[in-house]
């Protein structure tokens, strides 16, 4: 199975053998954000049947009849490509059963994994329609992976809990809790979702090609236009570009979605394809499904905070930059912070021709200047 499939229908694709991983353990690929909460989820006594036991109050069951009332299921008679690449899926990273699966008319590009007791996945129209063979073995593969990792449970909660958030909107308080919830659960999200994206590399096991799915899911069927190169490029230019402002509008734009931004998944799915930890799983050295049992919770999140530090210590954003800077005690932090926000002002000509030909009292960091509340006031950007 895991030497490829002539596609049924779509574009043909030449047969080529694809690596297997036998017992391996979803801590090989997951994020470490996303791993040291779920490894501290699963040592907790009793929590599987605590989710169970909500799965009578949670919509599933009435998911599980929409979809089988009203999609197709996939199977070897039903869209028997889709059918193939699942079950091949599920052969490379050791999934013992195969989850049903179900394409939904809907002109939108999207697949989900969702259910608590057995996860189901869900791909609409609009994505089969766009992405060619071995980029929609990416994705199912991407699904695979948070089957493998029991990331379904969790959507499925953050979906409930979400609808709930709405109803009880008039409820102060009662709102308020809820979305603290929805809001850490979609941080944990977000970053499962990179974690799925590199078990789709794993599958797949070509870069290429899930580069062009994340292309194609942000710009349509156009690749004749796109450029892998230039699509990266803009991932650096969102994380480096503007000043503090720029900083917390990029935290209010994500803070709703489940998902991180396009570019910025394939950034990260790049850095991860040439990291020592991939190689590593491809050469057949990964931690494996039995040893899940004795993972120490504290290594993981140790592992979690390293994670984050590194990112303040290399990231590009100016707002990281700022807080790798309080974190090391650099001096001068206000006039750092005047120079992050420098697009609401610029400083105002004050009198020169002092002695030393200095700039007077109305120079850039004199009464003048217009972030210190000078007589023009803020100004925006261009």
């Amino acid at each position: 199975m895991a030497d490829g499939h002539q596609s049924n229908g779509h574009e043909q694709v030449p047969s080529r053998s694809r690596r297997r991983f036998p017992g391996i353990s979803s801590r090989a690929y997951e994020h470490p954000a996303d791993r040291s909460a779920l490894v501290a989820l699963r040592k907790l006594s009793g929590f599987d049947t605590v989710f169970k036991a909500l799965s009578g109050l949670l919509p599933e069951r009435s998911l599980r009849l929409l979809f089988l009332s009203d999609s197709v299921r996939v199977s070897d008679r039903q869209f028997a490509h889709l059918n193939d690449m699942l079950r091949d899926a599920c052969y490379i990273l050791d999934l013992e059963k195969v989850p049903p699966m179900y394409v939904n008319q809907d002109p939108n590009p999207n697949a989900m994994c969702i259910g608590l007791d057995e996860p189901i996945i869900v791909v609409t129209t609009g994505l089969v329609e766009l992405l060619d063979e071995e980029e929609m073995r990416a994705v199912v593969g991407h699904e695979v992976g948070h089957a493998l990792s029991g990331h379904s449970v969790y959507r499925t909660v953050l979906l409930f809990l979400t609808s709930l958030a709405v109803r009880v909107a008039w409820i102060p308080l009662g709102n308020l809790a809820i979305m603290a919830i929805v809001t850490a659960l979609r941080e944990w999200f977000r970053k499962s979702e990179l974690s799925a994206d590199r078990a789709g590399l794993l599958v797949g096991q070509d870069l290429t090609a899930s580069m062009r799915g994340l292309m194609k899911i942000a710009g349509g069927n156009h690749l004749h236009e796109m450029n892998v190169d230039a699509f990266l490029e803009q991932a650096d230019e969102y994380e480096a570009g503007g000043d503090l402002r720029d900083s917390v509008l990029k935290i209010m734009n994500v803070l709703p979605r489940s998902h991180p931004f396009t570019t910025v998944r394939a950034a990260e799915l790049k850095k991860w394809a040439a990291s020592r930890d991939y190689q590593r799983i491809m050469d057949g050295h990964y931690p494996r499904r039995d040893e899940d049992k004795d993972t120490s919770v504290r290594d993981s999140w140790r592992e979690s905070a390293s994670s984050y530090a590194t990112h303040v210590r290399t990231s590009k954003d100016p707002l990281m930059k700022l807080v790798n800077d309080i974190a090391g005690g650099a001096g001068d932090l206000g006039g750092r912070v005047r120079r992050g926000f420098g697009g609401f002002g610029s400083p105002q000509p004050g009198p020169k021709g002092g002695r030393d030909g200095s700039e007077g009292p109305g120079g850039p960091e004199g009464p003048g200047d217009a972030s210190d509340g000078g007589p023009e006031g803020p100004r925006p950007r261009d």
